[in-house]
């Protein structure tokens, strides 16, 4: 479906789009999660329903651990957008890493909340992924200083997966979102994992600004980026820059994109962790100022290619492999926040909803008054700050 940017979007709009487009996202592409782009088509055909099959179902390790996943279920991605979204509605006011030490592992650690792929009402932390237990670690158990929370932990895409409530918060202001998901995730990330987190928040804030194309939104992520997050993100960009407009062979571009992130991403195709890497060197998960996560340029790859389209960007992100809920995440909240609800497809909405015992609409709306509360706050200090700086430049002041 192609879809013409509509200016005159409400921001609550825009904000449900942005939540729906991370929650499709991730239960798009989590049942396919850690494959690669050739094993998906082999098991899958193309992925474009929420209605599949995990392809660890039938894993020891996913029956010993009561593990499920398909068929609409979400990840740890939308769990913790919608626990960052919660703090912002109690807070009412703009985060750092105080608040990621108190009030978001609170969040994880301490609420009891319905985790899907566990099937029960569990902490989120029960379902978390070792660098994002880090945040309980390092700021609870180790009570480190919160801006050096990251310190020390695997770099991810694992701060990046979340933040996409920190752009809304800053709507139509990328470099304040940019700061605010520095600020913020220096208690969870460091290095180019930090980097992308702010990346990732300054494009979904682009994303709100009236009338504005993917491709302003990438040059506001070029200009923000820095190191070899950005290097990243212009090499994934030329690629999808050489192939836009023109009929392509899917896993062509696929293997491109990967030929391009190569340089900024050893990983390859090899994310499975057993006994046989114990001990084995390696730069993936470093830090490093040349190096770079893959999800946020890959998913900015996929939105220029398909030309801001929905559906066509998500759908390539996830069949493209690897870190695939993460790429529908950040593809699905910046295109959300771009076209608003008219994205949604009710009756996958639906099933999102019922799959995993949620209201988006109903979180959205919440989301959308806390807000709405603090960006009028950020205007009158704005307006307040004009009114007393204009005279003393002016020469008048006392």
């Amino acid at each position: 479906m192609t879809l013409t940017h509509q200016p005159d979007l409400s921001f609550a709009s825009r904000i449900l789009g942005m939540l729906y487009g991370v929650a499709f996202g991730d239960a798009l592409g989590g049942p396919v999660e850690k494959l690669s782009a050739r094993q998906i088509a082999e098991k899958y055909g193309r992925v474009t329903s929420i209605h599949q099959r995990w392809h660890r179902m039938d894993e020891p390790s996913a029956r010993r651990n009561n593990r499920i996943r398909g068929n609409g279920i979400i990840t740890d991605d939308t769990l913790m957008t919608l626990c960052l979204m919660e703090v912002y509605n109690e807070s009412g006011r703009h985060l750092d890493a105080w608040d990621m030490a108190e009030a978001f592992v609170r969040k994880i650690a301490w609420e009891p909340r319905w985790v899907p792929e566990l099937d029960r009402e569990a902490l989120v932390i029960e379902r978390l992924f070792y660098p994002e237990k880090w945040i309980f670690h390092r700021l609870q158990l180790a009570a480190c200083d919160p801006r050096q929370g990251g310190v020390g932990n695997m770099v991810n895409c694992g701060a990046a997966m979340y933040v996409a409530p920190i752009g809304a918060i800053n709507a139509c202001h990328p470099g304040a979102a940019y700061q605010e998901a520095i600020n913020f995730t220096l208690g969870h990330q460091q290095s180019y994992g930090l980097e992308a987190a702010g990346v990732f928040a300054a494009c979904v804030a682009a994303a709100f600004i009236p009338g504005i194309t993917v491709e302003g939104i990438i040059d506001i992520a070029l200009k923000l980026a820095k190191d070899g997050t950005r290097q990243a993100i212009a090499a994934t960009l030329e690629v999808a820059r050489r192939y836009r407009g023109q009929a392509w062979d899917y896993f062509e571009v696929v293997d491109a994109l990967h030929a391009a992130l190569l340089p900024y991403s050893p990983m390859g195709d090899d994310l499975m962790h057993g006994p046989e890497k114990a001990g084995v060197p390696t730069m993936a998960y470093q830090p490093s100022r040349l190096m770079s996560i893959e999800e946020l340029p890959m998913a900015l790859a996929f939105c220029l290619l398909r030309e801001g389209a929905f559906r066509p960007a998500v759908e390539d992100s996830i069949n493209s492999g690897r870190d695939t809920d993460s790429i529908g995440v950040m593809s699905g909240a910046i295109l959300g926040a771009l076209h608003g609800e008219v994205i949604i497809e009710p009756e996958v909405l639906a099933g999102i909803d019922s799959a995993n015992r949620l209201d988006l609409r109903a979180a959205a709306q919440r989301f959308t008054g806390a807000a709405q509360t603090l960006i009028q706050q950020d205007l009158n200090a704005a307006a307040a700050y004009r009114q007393n700086v204009m005279p003393l430049l002016q020469g008048r002041g006392e």
